[in-house]
């Protein structure tokens, strides 16, 4: 969980994230939401929440730009054309995307176990925002069960835990769980964000329509 200062009595504006790690645009959007949350000093709460983009991707991933193509039918320019679209939008939020010829596609259900790990300990937000890192800016393999336990350890978590976590698949079950449960709510892309339980917007929206979403939410709280 992420949350912000208390700055009045209110009650905090809940914030649902569902994500997957390797979707940039779940970045961007992130970021997006997290500089007009600034801009509008607005008391919040942010839980994340499991989404796979590719459940059926092999655990040793696949080239983004072969998966990429193979999925939407697009052309090499096509494919080259949006990484410009990703990395324009990322630069504007503070996130620099480092694709490569050798930039791949991850499996990543063992991932969202370990974020769930990580949430028991008040450390999901964290993670989150270091696996971003390292898969789109440092190119990291976050297939690789050691690499997710460097990672978590890089934040301070215990090292030889995560990766337990991840070999004895305890929270297997939860996951595939949280991950049904916002499917039967009606996801399926992401971004989606839920403010207050009640409200989903879809997408990257940008720093200036979050800015309106927040100020209309507020409205109707007074």
């Amino acid at each position: 969980m992420e949350h912000s200062k208390p700055l009045s009595s209110a009650q905090p504006l809940r914030i649902d994230i569902v994500s997957d790690v390797v979707c940039p645009w779940c970045v961007i959007g992130y970021r997006q939401l997290a500089e007009a949350l600034k801009q509008t000093n607005t008391e919040h709460e942010i839980y994340w929440h499991p989404f796979e983009l590719n459940p059926s991707m092999p655990s040793d991933g696949q080239n983004m730009r072969e998966h990429i193509m193979e999925k939407y039918g697009s052309s090499k320019e096509e494919s080259d054309a949006s990484r410009t679209r990703l990395k324009e939008a990322g630069h504007e939020v503070g996130f620099e995307f480092n694709f490569n010829d050798d930039t791949r596609m991850h499996n990543t259900f063992n991932l969202h176990q370990l974020l769930h790990w990580a949430d028991q300990q008040g450390r999901m937000h964290d993670l989150k925002q270091a696996l971003f890192t390292a898969h789109f800016i440092n190119n990291r393999n976050i297939s690789d069960n050691a690499v997710l336990a460097d990672i978590a350890a890089e934040i301070g978590l215990d090292r030889s835990e995560a990766l337990a976590v991840l070999e004895d698949q305890r929270f297997a079950k939860a996951v595939r769980e949280a991950e049904q449960h916002w499917q039967q709510q009606g996801i399926q892309s992401v971004p989606a964000m839920i403010f207050n339980e009640r409200h989903l917007v879809g997408g990257a929206q940008g720093v200036e329509n979050y800015v309106n979403i927040l100020e209309q939410l507020a409205n109707m709280t007074d």
